[in-house]
């Protein structure tokens, strides 16, 4: 068992890499055409879809993908099996199991190859895994005649790989590999389709985001190490109480950079939903329940470091609190289904940044799992809708429920948690992180902070039942939405199809539809009554304030009820735009005037000492001109002025 954390992170990576060299193997040629087209080939031989060789491979892909993922969900499970889940449950933390593969030698402090798997780990891991094999199982169906399938999938499983790596590493330069190799994949994967414009700039997008975040990310880890001679994240945690006061502060605040990268929070959100331009099952895979994750988990992993830095814990409550309101507000005026989940999705991991700055790792992590299942849940129903659709935007959805009854009560139980709304995962996990920012009030957190964070939370949970009933009206209730189809062929009519997904689109939704539904009684029935009742309460007020907007005009946008204010959601308060006012136009001028500067100057010194040695050139060649006279000429001058120069010098 001791085997098991490295087996895990081994499976997906060895079918990133099969996936890659053989899944096109062996290829099969196609049959050519003929010389002349007006004559057909003696022998022809019809190749169908299903037997194309794109088809073969994807099919060899989707099985390299598969099995190794549910190797590693299996190892996984039995892995939190064997710790017996001691986190969410509070009581004494359990043993870790895993062992040392090696020590790098550095000359300071060495790296120790490291992967374990303690009580926080084990129940990440079995997150990561399952939602992993979900969405592998998904995507054969969701991009089925998709030529580039098989580097989706090894992109995939590598991106698994990565993770699983970063949440059973034992030593920060091991969770640090794996971290960047997530960002790495996330680009990939993101820019997927990257023939269109929109999406290649969305993938470098996040991926320079993110690795401005991981700069302060990686001397954070040099700073904890270096104050603790290790980098094992035991030794590290063991010498905290040793550190002074201002290395914790500037070492958790370097690594909040990181975090704030990953886990999209302010003031580096702003990739995440522009990061929708990639395949729905990357949006549930990696900015749904995995990657983004990835930061809360390194606070919970590292959270005595980050409760010994007071002032840090100041800084992620204020940033927490700006967070979860001002995403809840751009998500309430989207009309692209899958932002709105993006700004949610930004929204409720401020919630999780929320609990850890209120002292609660515990209630942080129990909603990190319960919104990796409604979130992944959310956004593959999302991908059904679209796929079913043809367009992301509500505004041409609209009357799906009778078409789409499968998909219909899946969103609606991943609507409903998404809430708070008993008896769902939500409920549970929200009331536990709002009890704790009540507590927070008490002490843990300067009052204004902490003032700041709970009104901010109570605000965002009535805006959160605001937007995510316009998203359940606007898409299953109402009209249907009218879409302009391209002109058919003549002879041939439109054809609208009113069937739900394919079964391998359809299994993962409803297997992903139990746990956001049940997870919530995972972490034992501890609710305090009156917080659970004001949560309810503010998530049905804001349900019934839009629902009393729709009702009025089914066919207007609920939206309208932000009045003036509207605009500024849509445009998300306008933050890009100032992103883009401040460094991006400074740093596009300054890369104009290098690039002008290297080619007058630069080129220009290079070209100018070209043309003056073509120049001199030119006068050396009247002297060789293949004229003899000139040279038998300029030999008697030279003799000549020697021989005077002989006589009147000696």
């Amino acid at each position: 068992m001791t085997t098991f954390p490295l087996l895990a992170v081994l499976l997906p990576f060895v079918a990133a890499f099969a996936g890659l060299l053989l899944s096109r193997w062996p290829r099969v040629r196609t049959p050519q055409a003929t010389a002349d087209p007006r004559v057909p080939p003696r022998n022809p031989v019809t190749v169908s879809t299903a037997t194309s060789p794109d088809a073969r491979a994807n099919r060899r892909a989707a099985w390299i993908a598969v099995v190794p993922t549910a190797g590693a969900a299996v190892l996984a499970c039995w892995l939190a099996w064997g710790q017996g889940f001691a986190f969410l449950e509070g009581g004494a933390r359990s043993v870790p199991v895993g062992d040392t593969f090696g020590t790098i030698v550095t000359g300071g402090a060495p790296i120790s190859l490291t992967l374990q798997a303690d009580d926080l780990s084990a129940l990440i891991g079995v997150l990561v895994t399952l939602v992993a094999l979900a969405v592998q199982v998904y995507s054969i169906g969701y991009l089925k005649d998709d030529p580039r399938y098989p580097s989706y999938s090894a992109f995939i499983s590598l991106f698994t790989s990565a993770m699983l790596l970063v949440v059973y590493a034992g030593d920060l330069l091991v969770l640090y590999v794996g971290w960047e190799i997530m960002g790495l994949c996330s680009y990939l994967l993101i820019g997927h389709w990257w023939e269109d414009r929109g999406n290649s700039r969305a993938a470098v997008k996040a991926f320079l985001v993110t690795r401005l975040g991981d700069v302060g990310f990686l001397f954070g880890i040099f700073v904890l190490g270096g104050a603790a001679g290790s980098f094992r994240i035991a030794d590290v945690l063991a010498r905290v109480p040793e550190m002074s006061s201002g290395t914790l502060v500037a070492a958790t605040m370097l690594l909040l950079a990181g975090v704030a990268g990953k886990s999209a929070q302010v003031p580096l959100h702003t990739w995440l939903p522009d990061a929708m331009a990639g395949p729905t099952p990357i949006s549930a895979l990696i900015h749904a329940a995995t990657m983004v994750a990835a930061g809360i988990f390194l606070v919970a992993r590292l959270f005595p470091a980050f409760a010994a830095a007071r002032p840090t814990l100041d800084v992620l409550a204020v940033l927490a609190a700006l967070g979860m309101l001002g995403a809840a507000l751009a998500a309430l005026a989207q009309d692209d289904l899958k932002r709105v989940l993006a700004y949610s999705t930004v929204s409720q991991l401020a919630y999780m940044a929320g609990g850890l700055a209120a002292g609660s790792d515990t209630a942080a992590i129990f909603h990190l799992i319960t919104h990796g299942a409604f979130k992944a849940l959310l956004f593959l129903c999302a991908g059904v809708v679209i796929h079913h659709v043809g367009s992301n935007l509500m505004s041409q959805m609209g009357g799906l429920r009778r078409e789409m009854p499968v998909t219909f009560v899946a969103t609606t139980v991943g609507f409903a948690a998404l809430m708070g709304l008993p008896p769902a995962s939500g409920f549970f996990s929200k009331d536990a992180l709002l009890l704790a920012m009540e507590g927070a009030l008490a002490g843990g957190l300067t009052d204004a902070a902490a003032l700041l964070l709970y009104g901010c939370a109570l605000a965002t949970v009535a805006i959160t039942g605001a937007y995510a009933t316009r998203a359940w009206l606007r898409t299953f209730f109402g009209q249907a939405g009218t879409v302009a189809l391209p002109e058919p062929e003549p002879g041939t009519a439109h054809v609208i199809d009113p069937r739900e997904a394919p079964p391998t689109m359809l299994v993962p939704v409803v297997l992903l539809a139990v746990p956001a539904l049940l997870l919530g009684f995972a972490g034992g029935l501890h609710l305090d009554v009156p917080v659970a009742s004001i949560s309810v309460a503010l998530a049905l007020l804001g349900a019934g304030v839009v629902y009393a907007y729709w009702r009025s005009d089914p066919v207007a946008d609920p939206a309208r009820l932000l009045g003036p204010l509207r605009l500024p959601c849509e445009r998300a308060f306008y933050v890009d735009s100032l992103y883009a006012a401040v460094f991006v136009r400074p740093v596009v001028a300054l890369a104009r005037l290098v690039v002008r500067t290297d080619d007058t100057v630069v080129d220009g010194a290079v070209r100018g000492s070209g043309r003056s040695a073509r120049g001199l050139s030119g006068l050396l060649r009247l002297a060789q001109n293949g004229n003899v006279q000139l040279y038998v000429s300029g030999l008697l001058a030279g003799v000549l002025l020697i021989a005077v120069g002989a006589v009147m010098f000696t």
